[in-house]
Order: structure tokens, then sequence, then C-alpha cells
């Protein structure tokens, strides 16, 4: 797959440029940014609600839980955690300690100089993300099936892949 170099040729198409009213085609950029901020902020709180019913006080405490879960028994250091799910170290670390609290999760400690952190599934923790998984879809397909067809979803979710790493 070949990627997008800022200093190739700006192509705004007239609908595009009409739609928005934009002079400055650069401003597309700004768009996408507000718009994925705003959907976030529309969003979230909604699907967040009917996980919370379930005991989940947030969307990424599933994503947290099948993460250590799918670890196995070796459990899932805290630090890779944090690179794959792109949470920062002192709010993954809030999260854990809710979960603790919650009694979905354990942590251990490793002393080998670093003090590394593994995660590792309580026996209440086991299997709760297949229990939340069917809530959570429904959220999602309640909040966003409606709003595009599917093949414009698989287009949407292609293009968002290229903000990661």
């Amino acid at each position: 797959m070949t990627s997008f170099k800022p200093d190739q040729a700006v192509v705004q198409s007239s609908e595009d440029a009409a739609f928005f009213g934009d002079g400055d085609p650069r401003i597309a950029y700004n768009r996408v940014w507000f718009n994925l901020m705003r959907v976030h902020r529309n969003l979230h709180p909604k699907i967040a609600k009917s996980l919370r019913k379930e005991g989940i006080s947030d969307p990424i405490w599933y994503e947290i839980l099948l993460e250590v879960e799918q670890a196995g028994e070796a459990g899932h250091l805290m630090s890779a955690l944090e690179e794959k799910l792109f949470v920062p170290q002192y709010a993954l670390s809030r999260h854990v300690a809710r979960l603790e609290a919650a009694g979905y999760l354990r942590r251990q400690t490793i002393a080998d100089g670093r003090r590394k952190q593994v995660l590792f599934l309580t026996e209440e923790g086991t299997g709760i993300h297949s229990r939340i998984w069917p809530i959570y879809m429904n959220a999602i397909q309640s909040e966003i099936a409606d709003t595009m067809p599917t093949d414009e979803a698989y287009r949407l979710a292609r293009a968002l892949i290229r903000f990661l790493p």
C-alpha cells in the first residue's frame, strides 16, 4: 500500500469544495480532525451508557479485558497494553485499578529492576467479554448502522486505519 506524501499535489473535488465552502484545500484535514472529535464526543457517552448497565464503566474496559484474556495464563504486560490500545500509562493505570476494584483483574509486579506489571483475569473476569460483546455490538449497531451502508463502513474503517502507526 502506498502512503500519501505531503509534497504530492493536493486535489480537491469541486463537489467537496462546494459542500464545505473551503477556499483552502488544507482545511479538509482540519475538518477530519474536528469531525472525528465530535463523533467521539457524540457516540462515546451513548455507547458507554449501555455498557455501564452491565458493570463496564468505560468501553476501554472491554478492550483491556479482551486483550488480557487473549494473553492467557502468561498474563499481559501493562506496557504492551499501553502501546496496543494507545492509552497513556496514567489512564491505563486508572482503568486497571477500577477493573481490580470491580473484581475483574489482578496485577502482579515483576521486580526485575524496571517494575513491570502483568495483568491477569480473575475468575469473575474470565469470559466477561463474551457476555458484554452482544450488548456492546448492539449499542454500536444502533448508533452507527443506520448512518451508512456496509461498504461505506468498510471504506471508512480502512481510511481510519491510516491514522494508526
